[in-house]
């Protein structure tokens, strides 16, 4: 083979160890399995989610482990966190700076009900000491629209629904506005505990829901999800920008179309800035508008 064959498939080989990464950490993915293959340098790697419940159906379980049947060597758990550390060089380094944007999420099969039933009655961080309910998504599970926040208030705990409460009044009027109708379009939350005085969850916490998000996000597919405020904005982008630095323009996660904007409760403390949402939002619409329509 020459250099520039081998090139070509060090830098494929490169892009989709970068993707795999990015898309297990999206997960929640803790640490991998190596697994050394006898007469060979280069290694299969598969993943695992230490204390994390496996996705509900056997599709979804063999795509999150990537490991090949039959395999039975004994695997080296290495924290996935470390994995770029440990790839580290100058030639890897710009190569991981040049290789745009991971694959697309794959469509899951998997149901909300599966889903949830994952959740369980969870304690996986401290919220749910001072929870009435978990708060699920809510609406459209072919919806082209989706609504993310940040986590549950005092009522939307109370109702065990998500944006009930004064800030939910007000998201579905703008929804309203847009020419949808509220269960047209899905409408969750990063956290499904609500925090404690309505404060923002934190990284620890959000990391435990997140998973569970991705997975109703790729049972869904959405073609635009609207972030609502800075800190579902962050956590579902893993970003470092504010959110009047991003609002308005769209990101792409995985292949979909993100638009930050303010959250609602963010509107009634602050109504000048509605109109800037609303200017966001009609991009939204306007965007909804050009593709066409999925199937209610």
């Amino acid at each position: 083979m020459d250099s520039a064959a081998i090139i070509s498939e060090l830098l494929s080989l490169t892009k989709q160890t970068r993707e795999h990464v990015v898309y297990f950490r999206e997960l929640g993915v803790e640490n991998i399995e190596v697994e050394h293959q006898p007469g060979f340098h280069l290694k299969t790697v598969s993943a695992t989610a230490t204390g994390q419940h496996e996705p509900a159906n056997a599709s979804n379980r063999a795509a999150a482990s990537g490991s090949p049947k039959g395999a039975s060597a004994a695997p080296q758990i290495i924290p996935i966190d470390k994995q770029p550390t440990s790839m580290a060089s100058p030639v890897t380094d710009s190569l991981f700076g040049d290789l745009g944007p991971p694959t697309a999420i794959e469509k899951s099969s998997e149901t909300f009900e599966e889903i949830w039933a994952d959740v369980g009655d969870c304690t996986r961080c401290p919220l749910y000491q001072g929870r009435t309910n978990i708060v699920h998504t809510e609406g459209n599970r072919r919806a082209r629209l989706m609504f993310v926040g940040e986590a549950p208030g005092a009522e939307e705990d109370a109702q065990a629904r998500p944006f009930v409460g004064r800030a939910g009044q007000l998201l579905t009027k703008i929804i309203q506005a847009i020419g949808f109708k509220r269960e047209e379009v899905l409408i969750g939350n990063v956290n499904r505990c609500r925090p404690p005085g309505n404060r923002p969850p934190t990284q620890e916490e959000a990391s435990m829901c997140k998973p569970f998000l991705l997975r109703e996000i790729a049972a869904v597919q959405p073609e635009v999800i609207v972030v609502l405020g800075n800190t579902a904005m962050k956590n579902l982008l893993d970003i470092k920008q504010g959110i009047t630095r991003v609002r308005g323009q769209f990101q792409d996660f995985h292949g979909v179309k993100v638009m930050p904007t303010f959250h609602p409760a963010y509107l009634l403390r602050d109504p000048s800035k509605k109109q800037e949402t609303w200017q966001d939002l009609k991009k939204v619409r306007d965007y909804l508008d050009s593709t066409s329509k999925r199937p209610a």
